[in-house]
This record gives C-alpha cells, structure tokens and sequence, in this order.
C-alpha cells in the first residue's frame, strides 16, 4: 500500500494530521474510504497497529483514513475538555466531507474503530453526513454512564484507562516532540479529564450528551457491532440489535477488549473477511449476501476452569435472528433459606450479610476479562446453589437478580455474581452486575410489588454441563472494580416466594446455521518499528495483613522502537482499603514515558492520588517533564468532590 501524510482543514482554521493509506496504483482508481478517528497518537502509540489493520484493507479496494483528534497526536489545536466533545463530533462531520471530495475517494465513506473509535463511529452516525453510508462499532458502548469505564453499573470506577489518557493528552506531537510555549499550554497544562468525571457522579446531560440509549430511533445508517464475552462494553450490542431501526449486523466471541483477528483468548477468526463484505455492500453497491444471512452470530461459551490465562474458550459458534432469541424461556429460581436456588421458595425467611469493603478482587476490574476461582469472593457473599444439573443448560441474554432486602446502612451498593459450581468444587463466573441503593430503596416483599429491586447483569453466554450447579452469589462489595461506600453495614436478604430471585435467559436448543471463520493470517508491521512488552493490567498482587488492610496492584512496561528514536512506557495502579474504616479508600496511579531522542531524552511524569473519607473524594494529580534529566515544566491539580451516593 503507499502511505501519506496530510492535513485535513476545519472550518475554523485548525488543521488535523491524517495518515492516508492507499492502495498500491496510489490513488489512481477512486475506492471508498475508512475512517478512524482517535486521539491514542497514530505516529507513536498505534502506528505499527494502524499499519497492520489496514494492510489488509488496502489490497481488497479501500483506503484507509486514520485522523488524531484535535490536540492530540499531530492535529492541531487545544486539547479538548473529555472524550466524545461537540467539537470532536462536528470535526468529524468536516473530515468525511473532505474525503469524499478527494480525487482517490469515490464519494463514499465508512466509519469504524475499536473502543474510542466505535463510540464516535456511533455517535457521528447519529448526525447523518451525507457521504456516511455505514459503520463497524467494535467494543464500543451505546450508555455513557452505565457502562463506560467511569461509572461502571453507575458506580464509580477507576482503573488503568484514567491513569494512561491523562498521561498520554501531555505528550506532545510525534515524531520531533517539540517543546514550544503554544504546545506545553495546550497539552501539558491541560485540565485532566478525570477532574470532568468525577464531578459528574450521576446520569445527567453531561453524559447523555453522547449516548445513544435510550433513543435507538436515531440510528438509521447500517450498522455492524462486533465485541466479546470478555469485554465490558458488550450489552450494547443486544440493546441495539433489539431497538435500532437501521440495519444491525452483530457479532460476539469469546473476546476481551480487542480486535478478533489476534484476539486472546480465542478463538482468533479473520473477521475483516465479513468487513469486506459490509462495506462492500453498503460502500460498493455489490450483492455480498450478508444481508441474507442471519444478522446475529455468537461463539456460545461451555464450562472452563478459572484461568486468567486460558488461550481459547471451548465453545462452538452459532447463528440467531434475534438477541436474545424469540425461543427464550425465563427460569425463575428462588433463594432459599437454606442456601440453595431452586424453582420452588422456601418459608419466609432472612439471612444477613456483613458488608466487607475489601470483597471481590477476583471478579476482576470490570465486568468481562477471564478471572481466577470465585470461591475467594464468595466467603465474602451470601450464596446460593442448585442441585446438580441432570442436562446441559444453555444461557443467551441478561441474567436478572430481583433483591428483596433492606440494610442498615445507607448508601450500601449491592452486586450479584452469576457462577458455574464445577463437579471438583471450582467455581467459574459467568457474569455478574452491581447497582447502587439506599435502604429506602429496597421494595418490600408484599404480594403487590413483586418485582423487588432489580439487578440486571451484564449480557452473557454460557452452558451449565450436566453435574454441575449454578451459583448466585451476592454482596455489598465489588473492590477495587467499584469504589466502596463509606459506612460499616450490614444487608439483610428475604427469602420466600416474594424474596429474592434469580431469573434467568435460558435457550432451547434449535438448529442453526453454523458460521466458519479463516483463521487470521501473519501480521504485517512497518519497517524499522519493533514493540515489545504488555500496558494491559494482568498478574495482579493481592495482600491481606492481619489488621484488616486489603492491597492490590499492578504495574506494567512497553516499549516501541522507531527509525528516528525509541519510546517507553510504564505504568503501576494501587489500591487500599480497610475493611474496618471503608471510609478511608485510597487509589494510586503512575505513569512514566521517557522519548529517546538522537538529541536529548524527554521524560514525562504523572501521578494520580485519589482519597476518600465519609464526606468527600480528594483528588490530587501532578506532571513533570524533564529534558536531558533537568525539570523543565511540572503543573499540579487539587480538588476536592462530595460523595454523592458513592
């Protein structure tokens, strides 16, 4: 493919750096193009990444587009206020009129990208451009508040994504990392986003502003979402697919935040083969039969052991016309005084459940990824099992926990785990969710408000094998996923024919077209890059001491090497919290890239402190940047939140 880079006009004079990739005559024919547009630095940061995704797009008749926000990586202008602003949305708007209108364009343009990339790919496909014909969504969320990174189930959250944006808005422009007056104050001085998030600890506009949920009638252009079992952002897929007038192609795998042809754990599938053949159809005008097919395909996971290093998920794929499937039937299952989940409830009865602040750490950082055994979480739980399975047991959709309950504390947030309980005592998670709730909240257990406080969990997939017993685990804390709540407490679950209970998605099994995938070919990566090392947070610490006090943490380090110098990073998270003073919380994040140069070694620091006691979150933040070892600029920021229900 032939590789250029431009500079993209917006109306009000502020210029956007684009790498164009073409295919191999150049620009001499007219193809449609793709459009990716995130602020993550497509000079340093992704360029080996870009480079591979669109080698393979080039040579099947498309060029690539991929464009830095304004203000980070090689665009110009000041760093914008947050993720997914008016201003990022109307220069997108501006940049796909400019590829239309280039002489290697055939007018139509595609939007796609992963994470960052299929947000805007949704949100500006809610403004209509004209010459947007399609998009491709890949682990990308249609609620901003619900089930982003920030508020994760509308809790507050902090993980690896708020030390890293931060960090990587300061770094100034690759590859000749100028240090001028104009860049220091636009990037390095700029305000750091979690300030904006923190400050808006509930749904509102501030986050409406950007979501496609609740009103699904806004999007009509074509639309194809992609994500995994593993990933946190995968209940948009189900929402859109059920209530988007547009046509909605869907696919989910056994996949963490990641793009399915070098995905772990796999299996790994070549899914830019159906790319092609979406964007040939919306983009091309060809008949590629895709709309023909099934519009849902899903890898339905069985049973594995919990192991945060598995390679691949058994399973097998399967096709369906609808997510969840018309053939779904809802099992009811009561939590019984005993312990036990069954159709049948028990007497009226209550069972009590002492809040620990520091319980669980191994259900992971967010609602996805593979994690250890349960059972570390569940001495911390109320839980309850079935018999032993006599059949498998297919689940496809949204578990649903029905609380019925009070405490004595509030606010108190609640969580629910849905496990598979292995025939050897192992017990794997499934899924799981949190909400959080005032005690006045909790409905009452009488006969007219059956419902109880419901607790939607996160969208899933899995087969229940014969032997084995489905877990319902409940607790009051989900750390360090959630930050928790401030009091001492204790919860109190009713149990009886209008208690607590679990209803799940359960699918017959039906007969149905089974997709097959190539396997993914070798990569191709530019000449003179080399990368090495992991910035995903994997391998977390975990240490208890004996006065009640619960620490985890995690650092990592990753490297690029380019022909004109070498970049590394390094990153560390750190949480604390005693189980006896869950007030008193703290967070602590560290990110360091050093940039070295043929002519000085650029050094960019960050750290990220973030306190808690009953009234308030104190947040502190500070940046230096050394050049050849000397202090040339530092900032600091310090601000104080109310707790809010958190």
């Amino acid at each position: 493919m032939v590789v250029r880079h431009e500079m993209i006009p917006m109306p009000d004079g502020i210029e956007l750096a684009v790498t164009l990739y073409l295919p191999p005559d150049g620009g001499e024919s007219r193809v449609p193009a793709l459009l990716e547009y995130l602020p993550y630095r497509k000079d340093d940061a992704m360029l080996a990444r870009d480079f591979e995704l669109y080698a393979y797009m080039t040579v099947r008749g498309y060029a690539g587009a991929r464009v830095d926000i304004r203000g980070t990586g090689r665009s110009g202008g000041q760093l914008p206020a947050g993720e997914y602003t008016e201003q990022e949305q109307l220069d997108a708007v501006a940049v796909i009129a400019w590829l239309a209108d280039q002489p290697w364009c055939s007018g139509a343009v595609g939007m796609w990208g992963i994470s960052w990339g299929g947000f805007n790919a949704i949100q500006v496909a809610l403004r209509k451009p004209p010459a947007l014909k399609a998009i491709i969504a890949v682990d990308a969320s249609d609620d901003l508040f619900h089930d982003d990174v920030h508020y994760i189930d509308g809790l507050l959250h902090l993980d690896e994504y708020a030390v890293m944006i931060d960090h990587l808005n300061a770094l100034p422009p690759a590859p000749d990392y100028p240090l001028d007056e104009d860049v220091l104050t636009d990037r390095f001085d700029g305000e750091p986003w979690l300030l904006t998030w923190l400050s808006q600890p509930h749904d509102g506009p501030y986050w409406q502003r950007a979501s496609l949920r609740p009103d699904y009638s806004r999007l009509t252009l074509p639309a194809f979402l992609i994500g995994g079992w593993y990933d946190g952002y995968r209940d948009s897929i189900a929402r859109m697919v059920a209530s988007c007038p547009a046509p909605v192609k869907a696919l989910i795998g056994p996949w963490n935040h990641t793009f399915p042809h070098n995905a772990v754990p796999g299996p790994a599938i070549e899914w830019r083969v159906d790319a092609v053949r979406w964007w040939d159809h919306w983009l091309k005008g060809l008949d590629t039969g895709i709309l023909a097919e099934p519009p849902v395909t899903v890898y339905v996971r069985r049973w594995h052991a919990p192991d945060p290093g598995l390679a691949e998920i058994p399973g097998k794929w399967r096709t369906e016309l609808a997510l969840p499937p018309a053939r779904t039937q809802h099992w009811r299952l009561y939590c019984r005084a005993d312990g036990t989940l069954a159709h049948q409830p028990s007497a009226e009865a209550e069972r009590q459940l002492r809040y620990i602040p520091s319980a669980g750490t191994q259900a992971g950082h967010w609602w996805g990824e593979l994690t250890v055994d349960q059972r570390g979480a569940d001495a911390f739980s109320l839980t309850f099992d079935t018999e032993p399975m006599d059949a498998d047991i297919e689940i496809l959709g949204f578990p649903r926990v029905e609380i019925h309950g009070s405490s004595d504390t509030t606010p108190l947030h609640w969580f629910a785990r849905l496990c598979d309980v292995a025939p050897d005592g192992t017990v794997t998670l499934v899924t799981g969710g949190g909400r959080a709730v005032g005690a006045d909240m909790l409905r009452s257990s009488a006969p007219e408000s059956p419902g109880g406080m419901p607790l939607e969990l996160h969208l899933t997939s899995w087969v229940f094998g014969r032997g084995h017993k489905i877990r319902l685990s409940v607790s009051n804390a989900m750390w360090p996923m959630i930050w928790p709540t401030p009091y001492p407490a204790t919860a109190t679950v009713r149990c009886s024919e209008t208690g607590t209970r679990l209803v799940l998605p359960v699918v017959p099994a039906e007969s149905s077209p089974v997709p097959a995938f190539p396997v993914a070919g070798p990569a191709e990566y530019p000449a003179g890059v080399r990368s090495w090392g992991d910035m995903v947070p994997a391998g977390w610490n975990l240490l208890r001491d004996d006065a009640g006090t619960a620490t985890t943490w995690w650092r990592g380090t990753s490297g690029t090497e380019f022909e004109w110098g070498r970049v590394v990073d390094e990153e560390s998270l750190r949480y604390q919290v005693n189980d006896a003073d869950p007030a008193h919380a703290t967070a602590r994040g560290e990110a360091r890239t050093e940039i070295h140069l043929a002519d000085r070694l650029l050094s960019f620091s960050s750290v990220l402190e973030l306190h808690s006691d009953e009234q308030a979150l104190r947040y502190r933040y500070r940046r230096e940047l050394r050049k050849d070892g000397v202090l040339v600029r530092e900032r600091a920021w310090e601000r104080e939140f109310i707790r809010d229900g958190h």
